[in-house]
């Protein structure tokens, strides 16, 4: 059974949002309502200055397609503009108060590349575990754009463009969170949704990899970007300064931490669930290792792995934590680059089936 609903959208921006937002009308409001009660109860975010800093976002997006998309997104899921520009913006506003406040953060997501040369069937894979707010909804999205290029991804309902997932030239992004003290929503450059959106309509991997390095940053992230026949490369991003990590013997991996935060001229605030970060990096490291050469099963049994529980590469809700600071497994993505191919989880995969979709083709594919 299909659990996560599909959304093709084609044409202009706007309309494009205007699709998505009808399509996903009250998993939007119920996101909306997630986030903000998560802002207040865990950011210390009230919704009237979560508003006010988005607001003031939308002179730098003036005129950019990613504005008109929340523009349609607003129309279609009859919801305020300001509350989808809010939700566009929630990696800058939450992301910042998690570097100044003694928050647990959500420290989840672990993402990895394996190159054809350490893969069973040849191909350029691409994998993440997608750890979140466990009541927040996503959807699988597919779009045509004006110009013929088509992109398959997951997206939280609400979120322009997709952010894990693919495109029709072979170019696929994961990602993860990360935190500096240099952080900081009041930098007003392109915000990490809007970076997002554009890598996954960028043709070749040098052009997305600019997406990422140019120019400063509010908050840091890492992507994990890959281009078939056999391209991978991460990128750590600090709001001034970029790494860049290779694979090696055949694979990359990254979860929610700098390998070398001095290198970048930043540091991390200090954090009691960083050590997981660690843990889960170490453990993916030591799994893909073990496989290779390493098929799509052997990625689904990576990202199903419950070593250090409930902290584990497979992430469940800690029941010692608060129940604001719960995080799980969202979503399990893995990719075939080659095959333009996308499987993916709603929830858990230790406790939900991967679905396969594909470009041209967005039917289930099979379990």
């Amino acid at each position: 059974m299909v659990t996560l609903p599909v959304v093709h959208v084609h044409g202009e921006p706007f309309e494009q949002g205007r699709q998505h937002g009808f399509a996903l009308r009250e998993q939007i409001a119920h996101n909306l309502d997630v986030y903000y009660d998560r802002f207040l109860r865990e950011a210390q975010l009230n919704p009237r200055e979560a508003r006010a800093r988005a607001e003031r976002y939308l002179p730098l997006l003036d005129g950019h397609p990613y504005s008109d998309a929340m523009r349609g997104l607003a129309e279609g899921s009859e919801q305020d503009v300001l509350d989808l520009v809010v939700l566009n913006m929630r990696y800058e506003l939450l992301y910042y108060q998690y570097s100044i406040l003694p928050v647990g953060e959500p420290d989840g997501c672990s993402s990895f590349a394996v190159l054809p040369s350490a893969s069973e069937n040849g191909h350029l894979l691409l994998g993440e575990n997608w750890d979140w707010i466990p009541e927040v909804l996503g959807a699988v999205l597919h779009t045509r754009e004006p110009d013929g290029l088509e992109t398959l991804s997951f997206t939280e309902a609400g979120i322009v463009g997709g952010k894990i997932g693919l495109n029709s030239a072979g170019l696929g992004l994961a990602i993860n969170g990360l935190l500096s003290t240099a952080d900081d929503w009041s930098r007003l450059v392109m915000p990490f949704h809007v970076r997002c959106y554009e890598i996954l309509r960028r043709r070749t991997l040098a052009s997305a990899a600019e997406v990422v390095t140019s120019g400063s940053r509010a908050c840091s992230a890492n992507f994990l970007l890959a281009q078939v026949p056999d391209q991978a490369v991460d990128i750590e991003a600090a709001p001034d300064s970029v790494c860049t990590i290779a694979a090696e013997r055949g694979a990359v991996a990254h979860t929610n931490h700098f390998l070398d935060p001095a290198s970048l001229g930043v540091s991390e605030p200090r954090s009691e669930r960083r050590p997981h970060s660690y843990t889960r990096l170490a453990r993916l490291r030591e799994l893909i290792d073990a496989r290779a050469p390493v098929s799509v099963g052997d990625m689904e049994s990576c990202l199903r792995d419950h070593d250090n529980f409930p902290d584990s590469v497979c992430r469940h809700e800690n029941q010692d934590d608060p129940p604001e600071e719960w995080c799980v497994t969202v979503t399990s993505v893995i990719m075939d680059l080659e095959e333009r191919a996308l499987r993916l989880t709603d929830g858990p995969p230790c406790e939900h089936l991967y679905e396969g979709y594909s470009i041209p083709h967005t039917a289930v594919l099979g379990r």
